[in-house]
This record gives C-alpha cells, structure tokens and sequence, in this order.
C-alpha cells in the first residue's frame, strides 16, 4: 500500500477545528500509530492468526529444546497500511511464533521467534509437527488506532493515576499542560480519526511496553557502570532510569503485542526502529506477561 502521510492528516484536522499551530507540532511528536488485526471474513484479508503457517521450502517448523514453538499469526507486510516511522519491510511475511508458557519463565528468548520471508522465497504449507497442536485458523484485516504515551492525559486531580507517575514524568505532564492547553481535545481527535476496528486480536507497531523499556534502560546503565563509563549514586537510580526509558522510548517500538491462552498471558516483541527498517526481526525482544 501507499505512505500515508498521517502527520499531514492530523495537521489539516486541527488547523481546520481551529487549534493552535504550535499546540499542533507540540502534541504531534508523541502521537504514533499501531495496525490493529481483527478477524475477518470475506476481502480485506492481511493474514492469520492460527492454523499452520506457510514457511520456507526446506525450512523446519521453529523450535526450541527439539520442542516446536506454537505459530501465533502471519501478515503480508505488503498488504499492510503504511505507517510514519514503522518502516515493516514493503513486502514479503512476518511470522510470529511463541510458546507464552516457557517464554513467561525465561529470558533467553529462546522459546519466541519472529520469521521474515523476503518475497520470492520458495513456501509450502508447514505441516503441523503433531496433532491438536495448531490453533483455529481466521483470516485478519487491519486497521489504524491513534496512540499515545501512558503518562498522557493524566492530571493532578486525578490524584491515584498522578501518584503512580515519577517525578520525572510528572514534570513532562507540566511542561506538556503548560505548552499544549488544548491537549484533551487534540487526544480525543487523535482517537476519533484512528479509532481501530473491531476487537484487535493483536497491534504491530506503536508504542512498546513501558515495563520492556524500563528493563532494557536499567541493564543498558548497568553495562555502562559495569564498564567503568558512568558512576550512579543509588538515591539517583530511578531517577536515571526514568530518563534513560524516556530517551530509549524513541530508539524502540512494539513490533507485536497480542494475547494468548485466553488473555491470560500477553506476547510482544520488541525492536529497535533501525533493526526493523533492516527486516532484522530476529532481533526483536520477546516479553511474555502473565495476567491475573
């Protein structure tokens, strides 16, 4: 599909409602977009979740300890809407696949895997490595929602949201509220202009998850303590983390989060912006969450 120009978009839409040019940039820099996937029949069609996937000839189905990996879903990434500052390659597939159970207790990443099949490459229909292993199989179409950083929209009267943000952060919603006065109003046409469709069964692109990037800001100042590069007193830490996570929030984004096992547990990957330009997806963070 075509680029879209979707901060052009938004720009027209609220000059034309009358909203400040300068509001408009500000609140711009922290608008991003994911693809929602939802089921669907008839045209329209993206890929598919469950079922067995099409792999390449001579490739074997993904595995870990000689345990296949479950195959969660597939997108043609040429099919796909074209999104500012996603670059997913132009053509060919990703395939995403997961054992949540394992990967929940392990941080090897070994039991997660994301494929790219360059356009091209020979496929066949995998076949299942045993039976009642695959998931039902439905077809996905996608659609785009608005997206923004969790600390957005939360405000000082709302006194249980504002105590769970840093002082960091709460500083950002200041600065954001001082400079942005109509902030409110350019999120709800955020979200009325990308609302998404549907029940998404999974998002690729947008914002990754705030724990993901926490965790990848502590071990990326620890390694850098370790060497020798910085010191930290300990009652600064958090502190840095906090600032470290916001810097990396523009270097990383989601390439998938979707539930699985009945929403019990939650998949993402995770990956560097240049890596994905690149279609290096083998670099991608897995991270399974558990939820009550």
């Amino acid at each position: 599909m075509s680029g879209m120009d979707h901060q052009g978009q938004f720009r027209r839409a609220a000059l034309e409602l009358g909203f400040p040019d300068d509001e408009i940039s500000r609140f711009s820099r922290h608008l991003r977009l994911s693809i929602g996937l939802s089921g669907v029949s008839g045209d329209g069609s993206v890929g598919q979740f469950g079922g067995v996937p099409r792999l390449p000839v001579g490739m074997s189905w993904p595995s870990a300890d000689d345990s296949p990996l479950p195959f969660v879903f597939s997108v043609d990434c040429g099919a796909l809407p074209r999104v500012d500052g996603f670059e997913v390659p132009a053509d060919g597939t990703l395939l995403v696949f997961l054992n949540h159970e394992d990967d929940h207790l392990d941080d090897t990443g070994k039991y997660a895997r994301v494929v790219y099949v360059p356009n091209g490459t020979d496929t066949a229909v995998a076949e299942s490595p045993h039976s009642g292993f695959t998931g039902r199989q439905y077809d996905v179409s996608a659609s785009l929602l608005a997206e923004l950083p969790r600390w957005f929209g939360t405000d000082e009267d709302e006194e249980e949201d504002w105590e769970d943000l840093s002082p960091f952060h709460q500083q950002l919603v200041r600065d954001l509220e001082r400079d942005v006065p109509h902030l409110n109003e350019l999120c709800a046409l955020a979200y009325d202009l990308w609302p998404g469709e549907g029940l998404a069964s999974a998002r690729i692109g947008g914002y990754a998850e705030d724990e993901v990037i926490t965790s990848i800001a502590e071990q990326t100042l620890a390694g850098l303590e370790k060497a020798g590069e910085i010191v930290i007193p300990m009652a600064k830490w958090s502190s840095h983390v906090e600032k470290e996570t916001h810097r990396l929030t523009s270097e990383w984004m989601s390439l998938a989060r979707f539930p699985v096992a009945d929403e019990y547990y939650y998949g993402s990957f995770t990956i560097r912006h240049d890596d994905l330009a690149a279609a290096r997806v083998d670099k991608a963070l897995p991270v399974t969450t558990f939820s009550e």
